[in-house]
């Protein structure tokens, strides 16, 4: 049996799991439709996304469309929980890109396509929500068109929009206007098509038609569009065909080299790990055991795999099948079993930037509070977790406010952690502006020589760590040592904010080999440990960093604001007081668009002005698009390790943390 790996992704409020509700119901699997407002939905399990009414965690549900298995992974719409979507798009087959035909194209609708877009994912668009008031459709086509996907074609014709009885009815061969689009559209992208349509029309059958348009659409050429409603059924039919006809399902190797990827983790009732892995290759069976990441192990206890309805357990799971996967201990989202062959780990969106310290309300709550954010992290990697040691703080990276409460409530939920937040802050990041170089050889207490030299590099590049000495000149695990430590301390650089987009190049090298004393054990006072190179480093690396010099940049997002024509002064002069810049201007009739870059830090306040600057008439897309200079005062974030910018302070430190150990020893 086949398998297709199906994501429905949308805007949030489009009424994409109400139609991951409608297709489970038409396929049979479920006996009655749930309701997003009533949280009595298949997916949205979690009991805050029931209070909620949206989609937090991705969730996979299963049906079958004739001989073939539909995977159907449905995902947040809203941007605070981007992270799940990033997740979600390496193991997908194929896509259902939600619209709704009140609201029409919107912000996150556009992020998500031009995602899918730039992996080549086959797509379908349906536009939800046809029996609502105030539902378009010759004016949304225009506009998927305009901003979404140029090479779209409606699959049929709406009737009775914004009633009771709206409808969809799928073009057949019997419609000219439609073939005659269609050829148009196909021919648009394969040169032998039009050969062929251009010698002879009427050697183009209208299944030859269908079968170019299901290998054009699974190029991720061509985007077929539908009208329907999730909550009257119209249109589904269609969509469901569509499905099975225009994207493809695999039937996978299953006895080929075992790969997979792990997109998903959460904790069972005893808090045991669980690891959601799309397939691509062979066959993984319980008491196997699984490689991962470097020399990581695991052994299979139990498996799962989604098939006709929701997870069932099974002896194994193969090629094209999605499967839960107990026993791997030490398992993360993002990481291969087996053999790997996949860039899973590849950052599909912008990282948060934001990031807030969590608060418990109960002094006492500290050490749990750690752990608790630390398995919420182990779920989302982008959660960074950002521990002051010295404060006995910890920070969370974060997308927005709604996550913010999100995190609060699971904490409150799950854990039983109260928690408040202090201000949100942007995060920042460093770059070297120049070269600079640092040097030290046998800094008592520590045995060893470190040079080290950092050089900018290209914006986007982020750290690479290269040597200029050879690598016999001393052991392997110290050269490892003082690689794991560089990109450790460049987590927090001149100003505190991660230094990215630089070469760290080893310019020196040195220790004391392993010796002893005539007759005695091990001295570890006359040979070097890895430990000497751990503590060295940071001092010689921040020297380099001082001297090189680091520019400090804020996080910027290119904005794209409709408003009317009649408010544009104000609007201008409000931008410009928030620190943006309205790149282009452009008055269409009543309307004008304005376009530009606008600080990441500033956009709440836009979107807050926004209704009184325009009468609620404006709408706001706004995306992370770069990093620039921060102007004025550079902002500094207080450091949370020993700080090695302070040699002395450092040492004093370093030394006294050495010797705790050795005495407790």
């Amino acid at each position: 049996m086949r398998t297709l790996n199906l994501g429905i992704l949308a805007h949030v409020d489009a009424g994409k799991t109400s139609l991951t509700e409608r297709l489970l119901h038409t396929a049979g699997v479920i006996d009655e439709i749930g309701s997003v407002d009533d949280g009595s939905t298949q997916t949205d399990s979690l009991a805050l996304e029931r209070q909620r009414g949206i989609t937090i965690k991705s969730a996979v549900v299963s049906f079958a469309i004739d001989d073939i298995t539909v995977n159907l992974i449905d995902t947040p719409g809203h941007p605070d929980f981007i992270a799940e979507v990033e997740r979600v798009l390496s193991v997908l087959d194929g896509a259902v890109l939600v619209v709704s035909a009140v609201e029409g194209v919107q912000a996150q609708t556009r992020v998500l396509m031009r995602t899918l877009q730039r992996l080549r994912i086959p797509t379908l668009i349906f536009v939800n929500k046809i029996d609502r008031g105030g539902a378009q459709y010759e004016r949304l086509l225009r506009s998927i068109s305009e901003k979404l996907a140029p090479a779209s074609l409606p699959m049929g014709s709406a009737g009775e929009l914004g009633t009771r009885g709206a409808r969809w009815t799928p073009s057949t061969d019997a419609d000219a206007g439609f073939t005659s689009r269609l050829v148009d559209l196909l021919a648009d992208h394969d040169d032998a098509f039009l050969a062929a349509y251009v010698d002879d029309e009427t050697a183009l059958s209208y299944a030859r038609l269908r079968r170019e348009l299901a290998a054009q659409t699974e190029r991720a050429l061509v985007h077929p569009v539908y009208f329907g409603s999730a909550i009257t059924g119209a249109g589904v039919d269609s969509l469901i065909a569509g499905v099975k006809e225009l994207l493809p399902a695999t039937q996978g190797d299953c006895d080929g080299p075992v790969s997979g990827t792990v997109f998903k983790v959460e904790r069972g009732p005893a808090g045991e790990k669980i690891a959601y892995v799309r397939m691509f290759s062979g066959t993984v069976r319980i008491r196997d055991r699984l490689r991962f990441r470097d020399d990581d192990e695991g052994k299979a206890t139990a498996i799962s795999v989604f098939e006709r309805g929701s997870a069932v357990r099974r002896d194994s799971v193969a090629a094209g099948q999605i499967g839960k996967v107990w026993g791997l201990g030490e398992i993360r989202i993002g990481d291969e079993i087996g053999v790997s062959g996949r860039n899973s780990t590849r950052r599909y969106f912008a990282p948060p930037t934001l990031e807030t310290v969590v608060v418990p309300c109960r002094p006492a709550d500290k050490g749990a509070l750690h752990f608790a954010l630390a398995q919420l992290a182990e779920q989302d990697p982008l959660i960074n977790l950002r521990q002051d040691d010295i404060r006995q703080e910890v920070s969370v990276s974060l997308y927005g406010e709604v996550q913010k409460e999100v995190i609060q409530a699971t904490l409150a939920d799950d854990f039983g952690i109260d928690v408040t937040f202090r201000e949100t802050t942007t995060i920042c990041v460093e770059r070297p502006v120049g070269t600079g170089s640092g040097y030290e050889k046998d800094l008592d207490p520590f045995l060893g020589t470190v040079g080290l030299r950092v050089d900018p590099a290209p914006v986007g590049s982020g750290v690479e760590f290269r040597r200029e000495v050879e690598l016999g000149s001393m052991p392997y695990a110290f050269f490892k040592a003082v690689e794991e430590t560089v990109k450790e301390t460049l987590h927090q650089g001149i100003y505190g904010w991660e230094v990215t987009d630089c070469t760290v190049t080893m310019t020196h090298s040195g220790y004391w080999p392993r010796q002893s004393h005539s007759h005695a054990i091990f001295d570890k006072s006359m040979s070097s440990t890895a430990g000497d190179f751990r503590n060295l480093t940071p001092l010689v690396l921040m020297s380099a960093l001082k001297e090189a010099g680091t520019r400090v940049h804020e996080p910027m997002h290119h904005f794209r604001l409709d408003a009317p024509a009649d408010v544009l002064g104000p609007i201008v002069s409000a931008l410009a007081r928030l620190d943006a810049v309205a790149q282009t201007q452009e008055v269409r009739g009543t309307s004008c668009l304005l376009e530009g870059a606008i600080p990441a830090a500033r956009v709440h306040a836009l979107e807050q002005q926004l209704p009184g600057l325009t009468r609620g008439e404006g709408v706001l897309e706004c995306a992370f698009d770069h990093y620039r200079p921060v102007r004025g005062t550079t902002p500094a974030r207080p450091r949370t390790d020993h700080d090695p910018l302070n040699r002395e302070e450092y040492l004093l430190r370093v030394v006294r943390r050495v010797a705790g150990r050795g005495a407790g020893a």
